[in-house]
């Protein structure tokens, strides 16, 4: 191949499918022949022009499962053929005050592909080495997709949450992420409890493994928490600050909210909510190649997998609007592989 096919866009939801030239990756870079790539929420700071220059052209994507192509000059840990993945990070520097200590998720000077690099919504891509994720041949690319953005961020969360064992952990929302995180989280042996709105989700929130189910649209979920006997740890992955305020009052003493949904509106919290019993707030995000690996390695052992709906590369811009739309069930992945991409 001289050329590949992407689908790029400028300012606002300006998608354009163009040919591309195939290059030779810059030193510490790979090329990675794309074989599937995820549609999530978070590629909306790509599309919707939520970056230092939207009028510069950039490939959105960052769940993206691959092959090696070529490797270029300084990079021996891959080699053509290697199976790979890249996510929302695209690769630590090494050289930052945060790599130095060892913070590699919060480097200073990390890519984020689709956003301020090219990603994965084409045949293509470029990545740094050192952002790059081991994919079991055991998973299909459909299936790790979502994993590497989605699995990867509920799997940190409940991991770096440390709830002892058997303790009630609550999974706020039964979306892209919430999907994953209940199943997770009954895998990880936690008395797990779904939250979501309406009493038509609770079938599903059994299938996925979860113990109960709150209805945060007939009660207030933070009561019904605390009458189940308080939550070790809350994921909350709604994408809204007003539904996650309540939370905070279900929370067991020394109870941790964990936020990974993005939401455009504050949390709101009653203090003393937060002073007795020492409970607290924070946020997660993602984590890095080798914890990526350990998320694929226990989605592969306890049988865990995202619910997806698969849409070939020719039909990127109509996998984002059905993403955004909140219609898909659960994660939109294109299979650029496919011969009718």
């Amino acid at each position: 191949m001289s050329t590949y096919r992407a689908f790029q866009v400028t300012g606002q939801r300006q998608f354009e499918l163009v040919e591309r030239e195939v290059v030779t990756p810059e030193p510490g870079h790979v090329r990675v022949r794309v074989l599937a790539c995820g549609v999530c929420h978070s590629d909306f700071l790509g599309v919707e022009g939520q970056r230092a220059d939207p009028r510069r052209p950039v490939v959105p994507g960052h769940e993206i499962v691959g092959v090696v192509d070529e490797v270029g000059q300084d990079v021996s840990a891959w080699k053509a053929g290697d199976r790979v993945g890249l996510g929302f990070l695209g690769g630590h520097c090494g050289q930052c005050v945060q790599c130095r200590r060892g913070d590699f998720v919060n480097c200073l000077d990390q890519p984020q592909p689709g956003t301020d690099s090219d990603g994965g919504y084409a045949e293509m891509v470029h990545a740094r080495a050192s952002g790059l994720v081991r994919v079991p041949e055991s998973l299909s690319p459909i299936e790790a997709a979502p994993l590497l953005c989605a699995g990867v961020t509920t799997f940190n969360a409940l991991r770096h949450a440390d709830a002892p064992p058997g303790a009630l952990v609550a999974i706020q929302g039964i979306g892209g992420l919430g999907h994953i995180g209940i199943q997770q989280a009954k895998q990880l042996g936690y008395r797990t409890v779904a939250i979501a709105r309406g009493d038509d989700k609770a079938a599903l929130a059994a299938s996925l493994g979860a113990d109960d189910y709150v209805d945060s649209a007939s009660i207030d979920a933070g009561v019904a928490l605390r009458d189940l006997g308080g939550a070790a740890v809350i994921i909350a992955t709604a994408a809204s600050g007003a539904s996650m305020s309540p939370l905070v009052a279900g929370l067991a003493p020394r109870g941790r909210l964990v936020v990974v949904g993005a939401a455009p509106d504050p949390i709101t919290v009653q203090t003393p909510d937060l002073i007795f019993g020492g409970r607290s707030i924070v946020g997660s995000l993602t984590g890095t190649p080798v914890e990526n690996e350990d998320n694929l390695a226990f989605s592969v052992a306890r049988g865990i997998r995202p619910m997806t709906e698969v849409m070939p590369l020719t039909e990127a811009p109509r996998a984002y609007e059905r993403m955004m739309s909140g219609a898909a069930r659960f994660r939109v992945v294109l299979d650029v592989a496919s011969v009718e991409a």
